[in-house]
This record gives C-alpha cells, sequence and structure tokens, in this order.
C-alpha cells in the first residue's frame, strides 16, 4: 500500500483524484489518502442534491455542492475536517464490512488518548456523538472506502450548509440522516492543532508506506476527470432523480404565493404559481419560458429575461422569483 496525499483543497479536485487513483493507480497497488477540501457540501451518489442543502446559504457563500461516487448521505467538508480513503483489492464483496476499514482511524486515535465507539452502519462515534460518517464504492473487485475526521469543524456553518427548508418535496432520493455530532479536538487529553493531528494520523497509519508522487502528467488526467464531472451541473445537481415540490411564501409588499414544480433531470418539467398576489397575467407563460430549463440561477435568469414578469406577479423582480425556485 502507498500512501498519497492531493496538496489540493478543492473539492472537485479531490474527488477526482480519488476516481483516477480508483480506476487507473490502483490497477497496481493499494493506496491510502489523506486529504482535505475547503467548504463544500458533498452528496451521495443517490441523492437529491436539491433536497440536502441551503442553496441561498451555498450561493452568499460561495460553497460548492458536489457528487460524489460512493453512496450514502450528505456531509458538510470545512478545513477542520480531515478526509481519509483506502483503496483496495477486494475479490469478494460478500467479505467488506465498515469496520475494518475505519479500525486504523480507531486504533491512532485510541494511540491520542480517544476512545472511538462504531455506531450503525457506517459512523465512529466518542462519548455517542459522531464525527465520522464513513462510505464506500465498489467495482473491478476494488474497494473505495472514505471517511470524515471532525476535528475543528465549523458546526455552525455545517448547520446553515444542510439547512433545507421545511417545503413539501416528494423525491425517490435516498435522505440523510442527522446526527448529533462532535470534534475531536474536543475530547483530546493534551490540545493540538490540525497540522499536527494530521501528521499523527500519517505517522501511525502511512509511517512504513512509500510515498506516491503525482507527476505533472497525472495531475493534468486528474484535471479533465474534474472538469468533465465534478466540475459540472450535470453531474452535481442534474444526476438527482426527478422530484416534484411545493413552496408557500409570504413576501413583504408581494403577498402569499404557493409554488408547485417538477424536476426531472435536474431541469423544470412542470411549473405553477398561485396565490393573493396581483398581476394581470396568468403563470402560463412564465411556466413555457421555465420548461426544460435546468435549476441554476444564470439559466433561470436568461429564460426570464424577455418577460415582463410584473404583469405577472406586480411586485416580484426576475432575482426574487428565481431565489424562490432555488430556495
Amino acid at each position: 500500500m502507498q500512501y498519497l496525499e492531493s496538496g489540493s483543497t478543492d473539492p472537485a479536485f479531490n474527488l477526482a483524484l480519488e476516481q483516477y487513483v480508483f480506476d487507473t493507480l490502483a490497477q497496481n497497488d493499494e493506496f491510502f489518502m489523506l486529504w482535505q477540501n475547503r467548504d463544500a457540501v458533498i452528496v451521495g451518489l443517490h441523492q437529491n442534491t436539491i433536497e440536502e442543502v441551503n442553496r441561498g446559504f451555498l450561493e452568499k457563500n460561495g460553497i460548492p455542492a458536489v457528487r460524489r461516487l460512493s453512496g450514502g448521505g450528505a456531509v458538510f467538508h470545512d478545513l477542520g475536517n480531515l478526509n481519509f480513503t483506502f483503496i483496495t483489492r477486494e475479490p469478494n464483496p460478500e467479505t467488506i464490512d465498515f469496520d475494518r476499514s475505519c479500525r486504523p482511524i480507531a486504533e491512532a486515535l485510541k494511540s491520542m488518548g480517544v476512545e472511538v465507539v462504531f455506531h450503525g452502519r457506517n459512523d465512529m462515534t466518542i462519548d455517542g456523538r459522531k464525527f465520522s460518517g464513513n462510505a464506500r464504492y465498489y467495482k473491478d473487485k476494488k474497494l473505495m472506502h472514505h471517511g470524515t475526521m471532525l476535528f475543528d469543524t465549523d458546526f455552525e456553518k455545517m448547520a446553515e450548509a444542510l439547512r433545507v427548508p421545511d417545503d413539501k418535496l416528494v423525491s425517490k432520493g435516498i435522505k440523510s440522516v442527522r446526527s448529533r455530532v462532535t470534534n475531536i479536538r474536543e475530547h483530546l487529553p493534551e490540545d493540538m492543532a490540525m497540522a499536527e493531528f494530521w501528521d499523527l494520523i500519517r505517522k501511525y497509519i502511512a509511517g512504513n508506506m512509500p510515498l506516491y508522487p503525482l507527476s505533472s502528467q497525472e495531475r493534468g488526467a486528474v484535471d479533465v476527470i474534474r472538469r468533465e464531472r465534478y466540475g459540472t451541473w450535470e453531474w452535481n445537481y442534474g444526476l438527482s432523480p426527478k422530484f416534484s415540490i411545493e413552496k408557500r411564501r409570504r413576501i413583504e409588499n408581494f403577498g402569499a404565493i404557493r409554488l408547485s414544480m417538477s424536476v426531472e433531470n435536474g431541469k423544470i418539467a412542470a411549473f405553477a404559481t398561485d396565490g393573493d398576489y396581483f398581476g394581470t397575467k396568468t403563470c402560463r407563460d412564465v411556466a413555457a419560458a421555465l420548461m426544460g430549463v435546468k435549476l441554476e440561477k444564470d439559466a433561470l435568469l436568461a429564460a426570464l429575461h424577455g418577460l415582463v414578469l410584473s404583469l405577472y406577479y406586480e411586485g416580484l423582480t426576475a432575482d426574487d422569483l428565481v431565489r424562490l425556485i432555488l430556495e
């Protein structure tokens, strides 16, 4: 097994790197990786991204949502969190279990004086609170197991990023289960910074492993995967399963509005509004303009550009309507 670090905090690049290591480098060897992402929400393969994130908060703070290859629930990443990945050859999928891949992490933390308990199907906890969520991807007799280690994460930002408005939403996506969480740093007998924690984890697990140096050519190959998959709206949002949503809002100086919408492949398939607002025209033209449009701010604004929106929603701007659709 070899040890690899990405040297990047770009979530799209790091997920592309995992895929490149799994698809290409792991043909001949096994790998252990430690890596970090700047602020991001990472959603599971089978999830409806829109159902998992607070779009308004993410947009305001420049936080991306990126879909990963593995299943499981949505997680928030920041620089107070350290991620780990094991990529191994597993000829028999029936023998795979989360405990085996998580145990090196648990043993490393025990060496620092922190007792870890495995909980449920894919969590590690300290004193009954979750600090690590784990997921896996299996293909061609190879296993990718990756997980988080909440060391000093900003829980207020996490709560905002994953706080979804209480709208009526019907989806076939796999929903996340929220758990009580904790930071490892709170439980250490002696305080340390992230750099020291990272170094201790690396030394405990990868101390005898050779370091795999990524060449410029390999980084270029990772960049292609990033650009063509993990950096695209089609992968991160468009892959979401078909869903319908109903929102009710009261907007000052406008009135009450109910928005009903169906979305397929991340694009609007049906749209209607009603309420006690004023307007001389029905929403039929608005619905026609929005058919087949991506749930993405610039695309929605472009679709509405030719309409005099005040004729349909007196006192509501195109920005207001797009914000209502997305948030």
